[in-house]
């Protein structure tokens, strides 16, 4: 039993890749060291100077299997190897009993980067590199840290950012955590009041665990949401934006003169309708805030006759206000396609406070509506909210 769980443990995979990202990793790896050695060749001023320093074998696998890692970013795989480098080269230079200058070297160019704020591993194999090569490295002073170190680091990030971000498709650099401002049209939701977790819940955790993670806080974020929406899944089961969304939807097209679009809202008791092309596919969405916020009050005429006078079509053929509704809508509508999770729809409403979102098929053609009643109705009560009246 104790060796079948050794062999469990033995086999467990450190990255977790399918087999086709690890084959094309294994490629992005030695494209990457041969070029680097190819072109620190042809730009190095002397023979005499190696071509490649050991550690950019290290540095390739973490730049290429694990790119999100914050090990893997631009200034630590930059600040790093340069830092470490300058510190092993002066720990050659000064201290000559060799145990004594390698551990100097690996100590001092960790506690260089710490500092800094760039730790990477290889570097600290690279802070070696002039101690244990001897006269063959030493001779070349300073000048080690710009040929070949400081060429082989930035062609390595430049050809790191090609493979991983227009060949692998990944997302490199990962972006650094930002706060993010969501600019609302109908209501403001204060952070307290929001379902799931911030970016201040993910500090605050790994703070309290004292950990480290091989991954940036948006890559953790991601993967927290993704487990938030498949624990959804499994609870609620498989209920489709189809299965909830109203089908039978009012929609106006761009040239709908407003007083039109208007009538058609206030008759169908409607707080919003979605604008279509000629093919119904949608185009932008109008509220009673679109309608409103052309209207500019002053002391001495009241709302009503401000607003009477914009809906109204101007007799004349030329105009000073918006006619048609393509001018007033608001064009930054967000879809979701009809074979959508509801899932979906959770951190669109609850979160980012949009109170209908248009549902489309497979071809971008409107075919339904999602208002915040039927999600509510499909999370409370569990039944389908096909027929739910709005």
């Amino acid at each position: 039993m104790k060796i079948f769980q050794l062999y469990k443990y033995l086999t467990v995979d450190p990255v977790n890749l399918a087999l086709k990202a690890k084959l094309l990793s294994l490629l992005a790896c030695f494209c990457s060291i041969f070029f680097i050695a190819l072109i620190t060749k042809v730009v190095s001023p002397w023979p005499g100077y190696p071509m490649i320093i050991a550690s950019m074998g290290a540095s390739a696998i973490i730049l290429f299997f694990i790119p999100s890692s914050p090990l893997a970013q631009p200034w630590p795989f930059v600040g790093g190897q340069l830092v470490s480098a300058i510190v092993g080269m002066a720990c050659a230079l000064n201290i000559a009993e060799t145990s004594t200058a390698a551990a100097t070297a690996v100590g001092g160019s960790i506690l260089m980067m710490l500092v800094l704020r760039c730790l990477h591993p290889p570097g600290a194999a690279t802070s070696l590199t002039p101690i244990m090569a001897g006269t063959s490295i030493t001779s070349l002073g300073y000048s080690f840290v710009l040929v070949p170190v400081a060429i082989n680091v930035m062609t390595m990030l430049l050809l790191t950012i090609i493979i991983n971000r227009w060949v692998m498709d990944r997302n490199y650099p990962s972006p650094l955590p930002v706060k993010k401002i969501h600019h609302q049209r109908h209501a403001v939701i204060e952070p307290s009041h929001r379902i799931g977790f911030s970016e201040e819940d993910l500090n605050l955790a790994l703070k309290d665990s004292d950990v480290f993670l091989d991954m940036t806080y948006a890559e953790l974020g991601h993967l927290f949401s993704q487990v938030e929406i498949n624990a959804f899944k499994r609870i609620k089961g498989n209920i489709l934006c189809k299965d909830i969304m109203v089908k039978d939807v009012l929609a106006v097209e761009f040239g709908t003169e407003v007083e039109q679009a208007w009538k058609i809202m206030r008759d169908n008791k409607l707080k919003s309708m979605p604008v279509i092309d000629k093919a119904k596919r949608v185009i932008g969405i109008i509220t009673w805030n679109d309608f409103f916020k052309f209207i500019d009050l002053n002391a001495y005429q009241s709302f009503q006759d401000k607003f009477r006078q914009f809906i109204q079509r101007t007799p004349d053929v030329t105009a000073t206000k918006p006619e048609a509704v393509g001018l007033i809508m608001t064009s930054s509508v967000i879809t979701l396609p009809d074979t959508t999770h509801i899932a979906s729809l959770v951190e669109l409403m609850s979160i980012q406070g949009h109170r209908q979102i248009p549902i489309v098929n497979a071809k971008q053609k409107l075919v339904g509506m999602i208002y915040q009643a039927n999600l509510i109705s499909a999370l409370y009560n569990e039944q389908l909210a096909e027929n739910y009246e709005i």
